[in-house]
């Protein structure tokens, strides 16, 4: 391959070397969960690993970046294989949290392997990936390097955001992430013919096509989904009236949805239930949120509804329930489709209901790599729950119900829907854990009891009483405010492969890591949880879709890019006054609580969340951006920084004890010592001057 001048020139290829590592950290988050599906619930895990790798990368720079091309490919084929023909499957054995699946997950109980084995493959490759960060970063002004760096890498979070809007599959991904890695291979000279790098990518390639034509899966913007029919069902020996079109929808290797007729749904007792408390009540306009490929829509036009409007988080699902159910409710024109976010759309419409349904809403996957917040935590609150209510008719009603694993699960939403309802929910159990809970004005209106069979007495394990889920501890599926063992294994996991990784990287003769920064090093931790709580607000306020997530991490960057080119301008202003701004948006976020911001109009209300969630972050990268500017180290700056980010992921677990609202003032107290660290500590390269015409190169 022969060098081309364009990419051999530093510009360039650092921005494609952001790009590509973006892209593939991006992809490494989406995919290895769809397979090793509890590697997604460590909310941030991967994400982790990538900081760290990175970090690592940087460290090293030239050592690791002589062994990119073959070792790249070589990491990437052993990846991909693991991933997809290991079976993998984290079985965590606990009763204080749910993981919905976690029984029908495929695999054996891998506790020992899984967590290892995907940190290892994680850091290897986003270290080789990164390795000629170090050696670019150095090769300019540290704010050109910096602002560069973050186009590249908003491109790849659109890049990636795009590719998964529009359904394509890893196939699609692979082939971008092969496309980014031979460009930069081309900037270095490296030759691939035929070597053991060409052979390693075929292998890949072959892999993931083997998998796809196998399985027929399709990629949602959530979930890797599969559908099977009837005769799936037969050769696992369960009988089926018939041969039919595809009525089972797996996510992620676990079964998730069944395709029911409404003969079938009223017989069951989860669909059915509701109907058989009131059977003389009409129920003319119906809200099922988490309609999923239809079985609730399909009862209650059945039971007469004249309108019905059917929310759904997922396209792809309602894609298949349209075309595949037998009933065909998403045709029928009394049917109004929404796909969005249940909690978003009871925010913004005013409309009421005669029977608001939170239907077998339960959730395989996280929103974020960056938040412990699955796609239905804001549902399941103690003021979403009231906005159902809200959404009611004077004869209205409110009803949920699933298999939820835990009676503990039962408790809590019992006491969930008493404490909001103000009344004695109905609740009928099929075994401890089969639940359908129903409250609201209907059930006040027949005593609380439409007949002596309804109402079983809540479960009680004798445990703990759970806590109540609110807006700020949105943790529906843990018990209390808790750490669980298995997450303080994996983060202790990841702190010791970083230690070890410095430690190694020292020995191999990098004199730079002596000069690690404190300084950077705590601006990482503490922006990582500005940038975790940001995201987690939007969520809240707007949904917590993919299309929100996206638009919430480009905002990010960009306001880190208007940053870079004030701070290039504003070398001579002193940074007390930077850190005096941050603390005071950091306290003015902490003390006005997110629920306070639901405001009408919507866009008043982006306005004023968007000030809010991203004057700290504003604020925060003007002072990185001003210490960035001013060192002589920006590799070892860099590196150190992400190091830190690594950390503040962990931080973020402390979401499980203090709620997401404190993870503010966690931030604060960490900038406060980086401003210690950077006014006290000045032997480990922070302080190292550039020339003035550096510092103020514009971006």
């Amino acid at each position: 391959m022969v060098t081309t001048p364009l990419l051999a020139r530093p510009v360039v290829r650092l921005f494609l070397t952001s790009f590509a590592v973006l892209f593939v950290e991006l992809l490494l988050i989406r995919w290895i969960p769809a397979y090793a599906v509890f590697v997604g619930f460590f909310s941030n895990f991967i994400l982790m690993s990538s900081f760290l790798g990175i970090g690592l990368g940087i460290l090293l720079g030239a050592r690791l970046e002589r062994l990119s091309t073959n070792w790249l490919s070589a990491i990437l084929l052993a990846t991909v294989v693991i991933v997809i023909t290991g079976q993998l499957s984290l079985k965590v054995g606990a009763s204080e949290q749910i993981f919905f699946g976690l029984d029908d997950a495929p695999g054996t109980s891998l506790n020992t392997l899984v967590l290892p084995l995907v940190a290892l493959l994680t850091v290897a490759l986003m270290a080789i990936l990164a390795a000629s960060l170090g050696p670019l970063f150095r090769a300019m002004p540290p704010l050109r390097a910096y602002a560069i760096d973050i186009s590249g890498s908003i491109c790849g979070i659109a890049a990636f955001t795009v590719l998964s809007a529009s359904g394509t599959d890893p196939i699609v991904w692979f082939a971008v992430a092969l496309i980014l890695l031979t460009l930069l291979a081309a900037g270095r000279g490296a030759r691939l013919k035929a070597s053991p790098a060409l052979l390693a990518i075929v292998g890949v390639f072959a892999v993931l096509i083997g998998q796809r034509v196998l399985s027929g899966d399709l990629w949602s913007p959530y979930y890797r989904v599969t559908v099977f029919d009837a005769q799936f069902r037969h050769a696992l020996g369960i009988a089926e009236p018939d041969h039919g079109p595809p009525r089972y929808i797996f996510v992620s290797g676990i079964g998730h949805q069944q395709m029911r007729t409404t003969s079938e749904a009223m017989a069951d007792h989860f669909y059915g239930q509701i109907y058989r408390w009131f059977p003389e009540q009409d129920f003319e306009r119906v809200l099922v949120i988490g309609a999923g490929s239809g079985t609730d829509v399909a009862l209650a036009l059945d039971r007469g509804s004249e309108r019905v409007v059917a929310v759904e988080i997922d396209p792809a699902i309602a894609e298949l329930g349209r075309r595949y159910h037998p009933n065909h409710p998403y045709d029928d024109p009394r049917v109004t489709t929404i796909v969005e976010d249940g909690r978003a759309y009871l925010a913004r419409t005013n409309e009421k209901f005669d029977l608001v349904i939170f239907a077998l809403t339960d959730s395989l996957t996280l929103v974020t790599g960056t938040a412990n917040v699955r796609l239905e935590s804001f549902l399941f609150t103690r003021e979403s729950l009231a906005l159902a209510r809200d959404h009611l008719t004077d004869d209205g009603v409110f009803v949920m119900y699933n298999i939820y694993r835990q009676p503990w699960l039962v408790q809590k939403l019992v006491n969930m829907a008493d404490e909001t309802f103000d009344q004695q929910p109905l609740l009928r159990l099929h075994g401890p854990v089969d639940a359908v809970i129903a409250a609201g004005p209907l059930v006040a209106q027949h005593g609380g009891q439409p007949d002596a069979d309804a109402v079983d007495a809540t479960p009680n394990d004798g445990g703990p009483t759970p806590r109540v889920s609110t807006d700020d501890w949105p943790f529906l599926y843990l018990r209390f405010e808790t750490i669980p063992d298995y997450y303080i294994g994996g983060l202790a996991l990841l702190v010791l492969l970083g230690v070890a990784g410095v430690a190694w990287a020292g020995r191999r003769g990098t004199s730079s890591v002596r000069k690690f920064s404190p300084h950077f090093f705590a601006l990482g931790a503490a922006f990582l949880l500005l940038e975790t709580r940001s995201l987690v607000t939007f969520s809240l306020l707007f949904g917590t879709t993919w299309l929100v997530n996206a638009l919430a991490f480009a905002a990010i960057l960009a306001s880190v890019l208007l940053s870079i080119g004030l701070a290039s301008r504003m070398r001579n202003v002193p940074k007390a006054p930077l850190y005096a701004l941050l603390a005071v948006s950091i306290l003015v976020a902490w003390a006005l609580p997110p629920e306070r911001l639901f405001l009408d109009p919507p866009a008043l209300r982006y306005v004023i969340a968007s000030a809010l969630a991203f004057a700290p972050v504003f604020f925060a990268n003007l002072v990185f951006s001003r210490s960035f500017g001013e060192t002589g180290q920006a590799d070892i700056a860099f590196a150190s920084n992400l190091l830190g980010a690594m950390v503040g992921g962990a931080l973020e677990y402390l979401s499980l004890l203090i709620g997401f609202r404190m993870l503010g003032l966690v931030a604060l107290g960490l900038y406060g010592l980086a401003w210690l660290f950077e006014r006290q500590v000045r032997l480990l390269g922070d302080r190292e001057a550039v020339t003035p015409a550096e510092a103020a190169a514009p971006g």
